[in-house]
């Protein structure tokens, strides 16, 4: 009959310290239970500070909250400091007996003339004593105290396992939140205007354009060819918002089907079609208070430019299969790279949304435009590849560099980034040459078909590549030039000459 009264307990305290997530909160509920199970008259829960090595009362029962600051104990100090130092239990039957008991907090006193037995068991976090439960009752001869401090020794155990586990769940916290303050630090320090890399004349006019309208809630069109880095402004506008510690919601129009987009956009009911097993948020509840991006816009079919516009004109919507009025504040940026007037005479594209959205266009000028800023973008991108790599790759060499400037870059900034990046996979060396870029690259001209070098000109042209590299890295010196190449100075002299390479031009 006792075990099962035993077992009732210990069910009673589990459920208690499951209850709250509020440490303080179970531990006053264990003592409550522990007062009425086992006639209780005082119970407390102390634990170490390791730093100031001071034990404090952390919850009591039948204490006033001024005796539980007077409860303060030096590690090995009366009973709970021996408790805590040692890790071993103690019971003492009689406490006006015993010579070690403080009675620190002044209120255990006979109870009309009876004793009071105390027990106090540690708390411990593996091998590692952390508290300690103690309590006390009238004395009763019949009661065996052996039993009572197994029985506190599973509590204590308990308790420690809930401490362990908010404490778990506190410093999971703390890391979330820093995490996530590091991730918006990254992101606003990412996506800095200044972090779009170009300083020609159209790049300036971008900017300033970002500069004017970041600050304000106005609908952005960004329009440009693919590749030019239109999701980049969209990113710095946002960033650079006042809505910038608000959601940022990316969607990409063409990436999906006719048939889901509306849903995506917009949610769904549960059943509103095949498949709908739940309810749907879609990306406009999700980016609530902050922005949505709609890249590729022009891919949007007619139905959905309708919800758009209305979204636009009165900011609220309904999910799909749903008749629930859904308010929303949401900054809507758009991108394309389709011609949107086109579209609007051939009614592919409504005229109402298409001037609702080009409200402040931004033109991102495509790279053929900005021949200036391909020598950034080249040393940028090299660092980056370079340094995921594992390469000590310093430059290009001078027909390299010609090659990238006489290229058209039909693909833009997107072009240029994979070509470097192959570039750097390719080169084994410190210097990146005409032979590690693709074979696109061998001409300036706009053609649909690869150029045809002769083996007599590719060989020339690797010779005087080789060439002028070995006296950059000599600074004109002629025989140390020849013994890169291991070859003689005469040898040497002569390719130059038949290359008209001056040795002179580069001391």
């Amino acid at each position: 009959m006792k075990k099962i009264e035993d077992v009732t307990l210990l069910y009673e305290i589990s459920e208690a310290l499951n209850e709250h997530l509020d440490l303080k909160k179970s531990l006053y509920k264990v003592l409550d239970i522990l007062s009425i199970s086992m006639n209780m008259l005082r119970g407390t829960i102390t634990l170490l500070d390791p730093l100031r090595n001071e034990i404090s009362i952390e919850v009591a029962h039948g204490l006033s909250k001024s005796a539980m600051q007077k409860g303060k104990y030096k590690l090995g100090e009366g009973i709970t400091g021996r408790v805590i130092e040692t890790g071993k239990a103690v019971t003492i039957p009689k406490i006006s007996q015993e010579p070690l008991f403080l009675n620190r907090t002044a209120t255990r006193k006979t109870l009309r003339n009876k004793e009071l037995s105390f027990i106090c068991v540690p708390i411990k976090k593996g091998s590692q004593v952390i508290g300690a439960l103690s309590f006390d009752m009238p004395f009763d001869e019949f009661y065996p105290l052996k039993d009572g401090k197994k029985l506190m020794s599973v509590v204590a155990t308990m308790v420690a396992r809930h401490v362990i586990n908010l404490e778990t769940i506190r410093l999971e916290k703390e890391h979330l939140r820093e995490e996530n303050i590091r991730l918006r630090n990254e992101l606003e320090n990412r996506y800095r205007i200044t972090d779009i890399i170009g300083n020609s004349n159209k790049m300036r006019e971008v900017y300033q354009m970002i500069s004017q309208v970041s600050k304000s809630n106005a609908t952005v069109l960004i329009r440009g060819e693919s590749g030019t880095g239109k999701e980049l402004v969209a990113n710095s506008i946002h960033y650079n918002s006042l809505r910038s510690k608000r959601p940022f919601v990316k969607v990409n129009c063409a990436a999906l089907p006719a048939n889901l987009i509306e849903s995506e956009l917009f949610g769904h009911e549960k059943g509103a079609f095949t498949g709908a097993i739940k309810q749907k948020l879609g990306k406009f509840e999700m980016a609530n208070k902050g922005t949505i991006f709609l890249d590729e816009i022009g891919s949007v079919g007619i139905e959905v430019q309708v919800k758009l516009l209305r979204i636009l004109q009165e900011k609220e919507f309904e999910r799909v299969g749903g008749c629930q009025t859904i308010k929303t504040d949401v900054r809507i940026i758009t991108a394309t790279n389709k011609n949107l007037e086109q579209g609007v005479e051939e009614d592919s594209f409504r005229h109402d949304l298409y001037y609702r959205l080009n409200v402040f266009p931004i033109y991102m000028p495509p790279l053929r435009e900005r021949k200036t800023d391909i020598l950034l973008l080249v040393d940028h991108f090299l660092e980056k590849y370079a340094r995921e790599n594992h390469k000590t790759i310093r430059r290009f060499s001078t027909p390299a560099i010609d090659m990238l400037m006489d290229y058209h870059w039909p693909g833009n900034v997107r072009e240029l980034e994979n070509c470097i990046e192959r570039a750097v996979l390719l080169c084994e060396e410190a210097v990146i040459h005409s032979y590690h870029l693709p074979p696109t690259l061998q001409t300036g001209t706009e053609s649909d078909t690869l150029p045809v070098l002769s083996l007599e000109d590719a060989v020339a042209n690797l010779e005087k590549e080789m060439i002028i590299d070995a006296l950059k890295n000599t600074r004109g010196n002629i025989t140390l030039a020849a013994e890169i190449l291991k070859t003689t100075v005469r040898k040497f002299s002569y390719k130059a000459n038949k290359c008209n390479v001056d040795y002179r031009h580069y001391r």
